[in-house]
């Protein structure tokens, strides 16, 4: 279950976020005064864009990343790491926005998802066609917006580091189309979940950007097998993390209404044990998963299963161990002692946050 307190910030994450935010903030002021000047309807995907990513956000990506490229002997404040810091941001959004799309997902972060609130639009102005249409339309411009700002930031890095770049954008959708494709189904094991958890969120996340900090240090020869070593587990205990707050998740801190994994049916870890183990009765309950109209009682119905099955127990225990396996990996990492215990604060506060 999750903390009943909040999980404070590390300094190696908050150190990372006020010159990323920045660039950030910099990058799409230029880019909304540029665009207005050709047509003031350009202002609304700016605006909109530039509160999703500026106003929200944790900043993981960009902290690994950092931490790799310090530790690996690049210096904190050179502006190759600030600019591939933002490209992640810009990146994340572009998923993120599509991820909602796919989802049908109403919030993100508190707030009416871009879909949600350009289909509001359409629909309090009276336009022509189907306001759900235009509003995802809308979003997925927006998304594809962001991801082109972020390849553009990339397109100055080393040859190593952006074929990692371009490696870590093909690992995310095709971890996004089995993610899909197991919510579609409705029948999801163990192996497929955590291949899922390894693709669409877990590489990306940590490991993939450790990676690129380490290239566009010239040391990813060297460094990417025990970077990996580090950032496989933690990248998975990431996702586990994920799967416990969209199903037992305090609203108030995650931003999204409690259960929403459950009606959209995400083919997680934790629903594969406990179909694994579910009495009929269980199971009876389990199959409302991916059920768009679930109620309060229904989800506490889920939850109970989860907790009865001992799966939501497991997962936290495989968090535990995912994240001692990471930390532990480190001993093998030659880079500095500065970013070393940046990474271990990282993946305690990776394994144990409440949003």
């Amino acid at each position: 279950m999750t903390s009943p307190t909040p999980v404070a910030v590390p300094a190696a994450l908050t150190a990372v976020v006020a010159p990323v935010e920045a660039r950030l903030r910099s990058i799409l002021e230029s880019e909304r005064s540029r665009w207005v000047a050709v047509d003031s309807d350009l202002e609304a995907p700016l605006n909109v864009l530039t509160r999703f990513i500026v106003d929200g956000g944790k900043r993981l990506r960009p902290a690994f990343c950092h931490w790799a490229f310090v530790g690996a002997g690049g210096m904190a404040d050179d502006p190759a790491i600030i600019e591939t810091g933002a490209a992640f941001e810009l990146l994340h959004a572009f998923a993120l926005v599509h991820d909602d799309v796919m989802d049908g997902s109403s919030t993100r972060r508190g707030e009416p998802t871009i879909h949600s609130t350009f289909d509001a639009e359409h629909s309090s102005s009276q336009w022509n066609g189907e306001s759900r249409r235009f509003g995802e339309g809308v979003a997925i411009l927006v998304g594809d917006l962001a991801e082109v700002y972020a390849d553009r930031l990339m397109s100055n890095a080393p040859q190593s580091a952006f074929e990692i770049w371009n490696e870590l954008k093909i690992e995310l959708n095709i971890g996004q189309f089995l993610d899909v494709l197991g919510a579609a189904r409705g029948d999801v094991d163990l192996a497929t979940a955590r291949r899922i958890v390894r693709y669409k969120s877990g590489k990306y996340t940590i490991e993939r950007p450790l990676h690129v900090g380490a290239a566009l240090a010239g040391r990813l020869d060297e460094l990417q097998t025990p970077l990996s070593r580090y950032g496989e587990p933690l990248g998975e205990a990431f996702q586990l993390r994920d799967d416990i707050l969209g199903t037992f998740g305090n609203s108030a801190r995650t931003g999204k209404p409690v259960g929403d994994d459950l009606r959209e049916g995400k083919p997680t870890p934790m629903l594969a044990i406990a179909l694994d183990r579910a009495t009929n009765s269980q199971r009876d309950i389990l199959s409302r998963v991916g059920s768009i109209d679930l109620a309060p009682e229904d989800i506490l119905a889920i939850q109970s299963v989860f907790t009865d099955t001992g799966a939501l127990s497991e997962v936290e225990v495989s968090i535990t161990q995912l994240t001692d396996q990471a930390i532990s990996a480190l001993d093998d990492a030659a880079i500095t002692s500065e970013a070393l215990g940046a990474l271990r604060e990282l993946a305690v506060y990776v394994g144990a946050r409440d949003i």
